[in-house]
């Protein structure tokens, strides 16, 4: 089984670095798929993976290059201290046709849920977010989606996929196992207001720019509840991230990317994750592609650090808190864990008698939200994930 998986892929060329300072690097630690040896997936925590395929991305093609260019970096960098094993697979040509690409990807994805590793994915288009949430089809129980990217990609010919529509194949995909999704970091001057009513009418989120950059820890919640998290690195501003063709002079700084690459890794739920859209071809001095890698240290970081909380455990070692809202036929029930001093709130799920889910659902949320439903008022964040259950 390994042997025919690994020959989806093409073997790493890694480049040899001088080791002058004695200092261990990600190079010497990881276990890369090379010409004469083949790693043991068998115990890895994480496996990264390249996908050579930028053909759906249309004026921004030369994404298909960025793998490479990203390990250039990334294998330069000192591991992180808590380190785990981690392999990397190599790259997945391109496909005769960019569905054979999908098949690919969804079955190495696939492959890798099923076995506990977390896969990393280096593209290539953001439109690979389709294959890779459809791999997720294989755990058998709703899925929710995060999306980093300052356009909300809706809309268009939906009989013609591309990186700038692909969400509407996650969406209309079936059988429909998306429960929740958010966008983070869409910019107004980008985005079409009537998709941003058609999310509101199907209770999905969307988070400005202006509110990531205000206070990114209100962000948090939102990735620490997502299996499958994606980032189109034009979502990061053009003076700190030039690769890309729709690369603007807005977007998150490179200290923000860097700590909400931190955030996906760090949250118990996540399945897989992955940074597309960056193009080799347009980098100044290797920029972008050395940032992108310093996202993928982060990744990996949080990973290696997570506190086993919810969905990993019981809330029985958590602080509760039960607020009574005035004038509600209810009360709210917060958690607090004393591992991670991270936030939970109890929905309940109404009609129980005809659901098959939990009496009720944990949702991450803020201290912030925990102090609102304490003056009273309930969070927007509770009513909406009611209203779904509903």
């Amino acid at each position: 089984m390994l042997d025919g998986f690994l020959d989806l892929f093409e073997p790493v060329n890694a480049p040899d670095f001088s080791n002058a300072e004695g200092v261990a690097r990600i190079a010497d630690r990881i276990e890369a798929h090379r010409f004469d040896s083949r790693p043991m997936l068998e115990g890895a925590r994480v496996a990264l993976f390249g996908v050579n395929d930028g053909r759906r991305s249309g004026d921004n093609e030369g994404c298909g290059g960025a793998p490479d260019a990203i390990r250039h970096w990334l294998y330069q960098l000192v591991p992180p201290a808590a380190w785990q094993p981690t392999v990397d697979l190599g790259d997945i040509r391109a496909g005769a046709t960019e569905d054979d690409t999908y098949a690919a990807v969804q079955s190495v994805v696939a492959e890798l849920v099923q076995m506990g590793i977390v896969p990393i994915v280096l593209g290539g288009g953001h439109d690979l977010t389709i294959p890779m949430y459809r791999a997720l089809d294989s755990v058998g129980r709703p899925m929710n989606l995060v999306t980093v990217d300052p356009r909300l990609d809706f809309g268009g010919d939906p009989s013609v996929v591309s990186a700038r529509n692909h969400m509407n194949s996650v969406v209309m995909h079936e059988p429909n196992y998306l429960f929740d999704y958010a966008n983070v970091g869409h910019q107004g001057y980008l985005t079409d207001p009537d998709t941003l009513e058609l999310l509101e009418r199907l209770q999905f989120e969307a988070i400005r720019l202006g509110t990531l950059l205000q206070n990114i820890q209100h962000v948090e919640p939102i990735v620490r509840n997502a299996d499958l998290v994606t980032l189109d690195v034009a979502a990061i501003r053009a003076s700190d991230h030039p690769a890309s063709t729709h690369a603007s002079p807005n977007g998150m700084t490179a200290e923000h990317f860097c700590q909400l690459s931190r955030y996906i890794g760090m949250s118990d739920r996540l399945l897989a994750t992955g940074f597309f859209e960056h193009n080799p071809d347009l980098d100044d001095r290797g920029r972008g592609a050395h940032l992108v890698a310093q996202g993928v240290w982060h990744v990996m970081d949080g990973i290696f650090n997570q506190k086993g909380d919810h969905p990993k455990c019981t809330t029985e070692d958590y602080l509760k808190y039960v607020v009574d809202l005035p004038g509600e036929s209810h009360e709210i029930a917060f958690y607090k864990s004393p591992k991670s001093d991270r936030w939970w709130m109890d929905v309940p799920v109404p009609n129980q008698d005809k659901s098959n889910l939990l009496p009720s659902l944990l949702v991450p949320c803020t201290y912030e939200e925990y102090v609102e439903a304490s003056e009273g008022s309930l969070p927007d964040r509770w009513w909406r994930t009611y209203q779904k259950l509903a």
